[in-house]
């Protein structure tokens, strides 16, 4: 992998990469941000979590002319929380480059205190289409200076019924901009915006399974419905999941597993579509903080979330392709950390599931049992055991331990008196 340092960018950028953390560059990132740093097109087919955001702001902070206070670039992202996510990377990516001004535009926050950002002047905007709308008709929002237009999860965008928005905003920017397209999955429509809204561009497509996800590890359980949810506590209990993003197809079924969740005492919530902002604004930040384990979503409701360690994924229900797995999946195992992906599968899920299992690796488990469940737990804190023997300095423990024995209670049993113990708090 290439350095940031081998590209032609900015000691403000390079510092302020440095500070978080990056060094070496992901693959989109070493294809892309040559090429739009030669003002180039692109069509980039890369997933979540490949670093494509980074692949983006590079460039465009590259050429914000930070004396002209009118926007340079538009970025368009499907929902609220991915654009706030996108807004706080080109913050961090430039944090170093002084008055420079970056403004998230969403529905679900009073628009006046976006109106009166704009009215003060901004280099780059980063919003969903509906509230760029918005403030375009307001005459808030003028685009006649934008150099580059940036089409952020393009796909979850036209799913999302944004095809007149986005097609209407890309119409009253300049012809001469740099338009770049990301998206994990090119259907027919994005095609043809690429076609009639982009020039020459270059098409990039890197592989999700080998180079973006390749520390996701994936299992699949087949089970019967009528167990299906006690076998996914079976599942917590034996993998020791702490935390999980739970998928289901609809929201009646986001609905059964909540519910189940909750009155089984489990810590959980859930996210529909239909939810208000608000609503789903304080879910999540329940969620990302920790004061709940398990989120329970649908596909719709999940569009746009980012969620840093996230270090398991759920599929309660298989998904339909191949595309919404990949989709799916792709939220955990961010930024080189390793990442769990588990599939429950009922007879009705066969052809869906061999269809993608077909083209992904996942290793199939059994569902445990009770008792070897028991066996799982007795193992794991054994080997905690086994590795403080051989690691800590126990000197004081073992002195504890010598002088409560006896002819009536040997070590031996006291140490069986504390495995009970740590298996039952």
């Amino acid at each position: 992998m290439m350095k940031f340092s081998d590209f032609d960018i900015s000691n403000d950028i390079l510092k302020a990469i440095d500070g978080m953390g990056f060094e070496r560059t992901t693959p989109i990132q070493k294809i892309a941000i040559p090429l739009e740093l030669e003002g180039r097109d692109i069509t980039a087919q890369a997933q979540t979590g490949s670093g494509k955001t980074v692949a983006f702001a590079i460039p465009i902070l590259e050429k914000v002319f930070i004396e002209d206070k009118s926007p340079q670039a538009i970025i368009l992202c499907p929902t609220r929380e991915l654009c706030i996510q996108v807004a706080g990377v080109i913050d961090e990516v430039g944090k170093h480059i002084k008055k420079l001004k970056c403004l998230a535009v969403y529905g679900g926050q009073p628009i006046g205190k976006q109106t009166r950002v704009l009215k003060k002047g901004v280099h780059i905007v980063v919003g969903t289409p509906g509230r760029v709308i918005d403030h375009i008709e307001r005459g808030n929002l003028d685009l006649i200076g934008i150099e580059t237009v940036v089409l952020d999860e393009a796909d979850e965008m036209l799913d999302m019924g944004f095809r007149e928005d986005i097609e209407r905003i890309l119409r009253d920017t300049p012809h001469q901009r740099q338009t770049l397209l990301f998206s994990a999955t090119i259907p027919t429509e994005i095609k043809r915006i690429a076609k009639n809204y982009q020039k020459n561009p270059k098409f990039i497509k890197i592989d999700s399974n080998r180079k973006t996800s390749p520390k996701i590890t994936q299992y699949s359980f087949r089970t019967n419905h009528k167990y299906k949810f006690d076998d996914l506590c079976k599942i917590f209990e034996a993998y020791n999941v702490k935390s999980a993003l739970i998928f289901c197809n609809t929201k009646s079924g986001v609905d059964f597993v909540f519910k189940n969740l909750k009155k089984s005492g489990y810590s959980a919530e859930a996210l529909h579509g239909d939810m208000s902002q608000k609503t789903r604004d304080r879910v999540m930040n329940k969620f990302r903080n920790g004061n709940v384990r398990f989120l329970v979503a649908s596909d719709v409701a999940a569009r746009g979330l980012d969620i840093n360690n996230l270090d398991v994924i759920i599929n309660y229900d298989v998904p339909q392709n191949m595309d919404g797995y990949t989709h799916r999946i792709g939220r955990t195992a961010r930024a080189g950390n390793a990442g769990f992906a588990f599939t429950m599968v009922t007879k009705q899920d066969e052809h869906a599931f061999n269809n993608i299992k077909s083209k992904s690796k996942i290793t199939e488990k059994k569902v445990p049992s009770d008792s070897e469940i028991e066996a799982i737990k007795d193992k794991a804190i054994m080997d905690k055991v086994k590795s403080s023997v051989e690691n800590d300095d126990l000197e004081k423990y073992l002195k504890i331990v010598k002088e409560n024995s006896s002819k009536n209670i040997s070590s031996d049993e006291i140490a069986a008196s504390l495995l009970k113990m740590m298996r039952e708090k």
